[in-house]
């Protein structure tokens, strides 16, 4: 029998307009692609393969179809693809900044979180910080945290009324009264760039927030002054009046629903809806941001187009894993989609969304649009996402959404028009995930005359095993002592003398996906061992 030889096959629909087609390949984690090569065919081509991979890597493409006259004929996607890619389950450090008013109220809410955190391999740095204290110190914070170990720290989650960065003399929605600064989350994870703040002099925007002058606190660059570093999220619903809840409900809210996402209380349809009320302007097509990635991610049958709300409104169903909508755009909503009224009223079944049209990209704003829907239903995370488009096609193959808005904010030319400027910006979590194994239960560690074992209880889903994890506190080190994957529910691990052992396991399963298959792990279930010794 000969041997199995490893490909990746890509296909697309035959396009009348299509001159050729290349394709660039880079190994998930580099930073240029490899040569471009043309695909046969010419415009007929429909697919290519890729012979020259190895089992258990990640890579990302680059394909291209190209016009022969008119740039606006052109299309590109970029997806993530591997056959059985290793498992990652150390995701590094991550610094979590508290709204510290919310730190008593919320405390164990809080500590939960770090501790789905710490399951999911992160390894926390919390700091509490006031509402108002400068941004400078706030990020003198996340600075000091990343050079102390610049290959591990990764994130930043800023939950609560995190001080807002503002930067710039822009309008990425285009609108003459709106330039000037605008929020600037990508501060807190650009390490190394110079922000200065003493040559923008713009006092007559429409908006006070957006004026920027010398010494004001706001910065000048409206380009990101570096490469960013750490992917950033935000969870912060002050200035919301519409929902009739203070900020503390809706912070209990929503990590009551990202710790239920993590466990897989809930699932959703690997489907995708798109309201595109937009299409072809002026060259631009905003809503590629959803067909691009939505097409990889979850297979072209599993996206559709029809109303925003309609569609997602439902007291019943699996729901949709991914929406869209685009539309004439105002602070707090978009036409053809709707109004924040309407994350309020909705059940919203859709966990992770994209929003776009004018004004409310400016997300530091009363009942803003673009922050609206992670008070509402499912919903974890939201995005601006067609000045510039968006790359979230990493979450394919078990990335978390923070990596696209860190790809997006160091994306040049594929992003199109207004890539790196400063408002690219995450709402949610950054440490999301899309696929969801369902973890263990009931994990114990039960002495023995001999020692200890360690014992769980199975998911009702079918997975493929489980690792177990062994550390001296919950903020890890988390190192793991099973090898490969073991089936049964019961570990005997070997003795570790004169310490006090803390254990956890996570389910493991191979995931397949519409651009391939990838080793993915559970949320980890804590349990401490009673044994002193």
């Amino acid at each position: 029998m000969d041997a199995w030889t490893p490909a990746i096959s890509l296909a697309w629909p035959f396009n009348v307009n299509a001159q050729d087609y290349t394709v660039a390949r880079r190994v998930e984690g580099a930073t240029a692609f490899e040569p471009t090569i043309i695909v046969p065919g010419g415009g007929t081509a429909t697919g290519w393969t890729d012979t020259a991979v190895t089992a258990g890597q990640r890579y990302e493409y680059h394909v291209v179809r190209r016009h022969p006259t008119d740039f606006f004929l052109q299309g590109y996607t970029l997806l993530s693809a591997g056959i059985e890619a290793s498992l990652t389950d150390q995701r590094g450090k991550l610094v979590l900044l508290v709204d510290q008013r919310m730190a008593a109220p919320l405390a164990k809410r809080f500590d939960r979180f770090i501790s789905d955190l710490q399951g999911d391999g992160w390894s926390v740095i919390r700091h509490d910080v006031g509402p108002y204290d400068p941004v400078t110190s706030v990020k003198a914070l996340i600075v000091a945290a990343y050079l102390a170990d610049p290959a591990n720290v990764k994130a930043v989650v800023l939950l609560g009324r995190i001080p807002v960065p503002y930067s710039g003399n822009l309008a990425p929605d285009g609108h003459s009264d709106h330039i000037g600064a605008w929020p600037a989350d990508v501060y807190y994870g650009e390490m190394d760039g110079v922000w200065t703040d003493s040559s923008v002099n713009n006092p007559n925007a429409s908006r006070p927030q957006n004026r920027n002058i010398p010494g004001d606190g706001k910065f000048d660059q409206s380009t990101i002054p570096g490469q960013v570093e750490l992917m950033v999220g935000r969870i912060d619903f002050s200035q919301f009046t519409a929902f009739g809840m203070s900020e503390e409900q809706h912070l209990v809210r929503y990590l009551d629903k990202n710790h239920d996402w993590r466990h897989k209380r809930f699932t959703a349809a690997p489907r995708a809806v798109i309201d595109d009320n937009f299409g072809f302007v002026n060259g631009e097509a905003f809503a590629a941001s959803g067909w691009r990635n939505f097409g990889s991610l979850l297979g072209p049958s599993n996206v559709t187009e029809a109303d925003y709300f309609t569609t997602l409104n439902t007291t019943s169903g699996s729901g949709y894993l991914w929406s869209y909508g685009c539309g004439g755009g105002w602070y707090s909503g978009a036409t053809g989609i709707g109004t924040t009224q309407d994350f309020v009223t909705s059940t919203n079944r859709s966990v992770f969304t994209v929003l776009f049209g004018s004004y409310f990209g400016d997300w530091d704003s009363e009942d803003n649009f673009l922050r609206a829907p992670l008070g509402s239903g499912w919903t974890l995370a939201s995005f601006w996402a067609g000045r510039p488009h968006w790359g979230f096609y990493q979450m394919g193959m078990g990335a978390p959404i923070g990596s696209g808005a860190l790809a997006t904010q160091n994306e040049g030319v594929n992003g199109g028009l207004f890539a790196r400027l400063i408002h690219i910006a995450l709402m949610g979590d950054p440490t999301l995930r899309m696929h969801i194994v369902e973890p263990p239960s009931q994990v114990q560690v039960i002495p023995t005359r001999s020692g200890h074992e360690v014992h769980w209880a199975a998911p009702r889903e079918a997975v493929d095993g489980y690792h177990v994890y062994r550390a001296q506190s919950t903020n890890g080190p988390w190192t793991r002592i099973t090898t490969v994957p073991i089936t049964g529910t019961r570990f005997i691990p070997a003795l570790s003398p004169g310490v006090l052992p803390l254990y956890m396991v996570r389910s493991i399963k191979l995931t397949t996906t519409p651009t391939g298959s990838y080793w993915n792990s559970s949320q980890g279930i804590l349990a401490s061992s009673p044994i002193r010794r």
